[in-house]
């Protein structure tokens, strides 16, 4: 039997999928940004099981900073990138999930979003379609190297004393972690893949028009002279910005 999943039955059941894996675990999601319960649940599996294979497939650039510190940490763990990426699948050795919700906090706790669970005993000939695509996607997708990156120390001579003066425009620092939303300026956590304040996002979300020209750099808080690169969703940062912190 395929079962239909509204929002809630997706994130319920994809908790599951991930809790019963046992041999693999793959997660095929454009945008991570992986909620802290999920990590939990994925390293008490592999703690569980030494030998699972886990692999993620992503757009490239999309896994932020917090979810690569996570999964460097994993020892089973095989991170690729699919530029042109749109499927969202969830499959363990059992259990297949084809949905609409990106593996991304965000879309789990507050959008829209359907799908259909498959099970392998109940639905084998789908469910070996199902994976023998998903293995093509891997197989199409290149690999990340995820490697520890030790972050040196600031000189005593680099940290700017108090009398120094601040600058008329922000710039934004080479590891930002205070934004802006594009659209309204309003202070947010820095986050390229979540460039917009709840307000604003949720207008956005109607349209989902990740090319819609906004007006501020989601680092530096500045508006975008009209001559320059325009800010949108998929692009939330300055030139410069981009420059700085790439």
């Amino acid at each position: 039997m395929i079962q239909f999943l509204e929002t809630t039955a997706a994130s319920a059941e994809l908790r599951k999928l991930i809790v019963s894996s046992r041999d693999r675990l793959y997660l095929i999601s454009p945008y991570l940004q992986i909620s802290k319960n999920l990590k939990l649940l994925i390293q008490q599996v592999e703690n569980s099981n030494p030998s699972i294979s886990i692999k993620i497939v992503s757009r490239k650039d999309k896994i932020n900073a917090d979810d690569m510190s996570f999964l460097q940490n994993l020892k089973n763990v095989n991170v690729s990138a699919l530029d042109n990426l749109h499927a969202k699948c969830y499959l363990n050795e059992k259990t297949a999930i084809i949905t609409s919700m990106n593996l991304y906090q965000y879309s789990q706790e507050n959008n829209w979003e359907m799908g259909i669970k498959i099970e392998k005993d109940e639905e084998p000939a789908l469910y070996q379609e199902i994976f023998e695509y998903v293995e093509s996607i891997l197989a199409a997708s290149e690999k990340y190297q995820i490697t520890k990156v030790d972050t040196p120390q600031p000189k005593k001579e680099d940290v700017p004393s108090k009398s120094q003066s601040k600058p008329i425009l922000k710039e934004a620092p080479q590891r930002a972690s205070q934004g802006y939303c594009i659209r309204c300026h309003a202070t947010i956590k820095f986050d390229q893949m979540h460039p917009l304040c709840d307000n604003c996002y949720s207008i956005w979300a109607k349209f989902s028009d990740r090319e819609y020209k906004e007006k501020y750099c989601h680092a530096c808080g500045n508006p975008v002279p009209p001559k320059e690169r325009p800010i949108t969703y998929e692009k939330p940062i300055c030139y410069p910005c981009f420059k700085k912190i790439n």
